[in-house]
């Protein structure tokens, strides 16, 4: 197996980490997508892709026209 990561899931697992040790807290807004790119030094397609393996594995929540936030257990609703 390759050692090569694709930068989205570099993003991702990084984002992931910070969820799971608790520097992204749950209901904490993620940076904007300009801010990220400029941060990791990627493209806002990379982000993107990011995002949405995070999203799917539900740990972001998207908010129309508000941003995306670390999602809250569903123990908390």
């Amino acid at each position: 197996m390759s050692p090569y990561k694709p930068d989205y899931r570099r993003v991702a697992d990084d984002l992931r980490e910070q969820i799971k040790d608790g520097r992204l807290a749950p209901g904490a807004k993620l940076p904007t997508k300009r801010e990220m790119c400029a941060q990791y030094g990627v493209s806002s397609q990379t982000i993107e892709s990011a995002m949405l393996v995070l999203k799917t594995e539900g740990l972001l929540d998207g908010r129309q026209g508000k941003g995306v936030y670390v999602a809250r257990p569903e123990s908390e609703g």
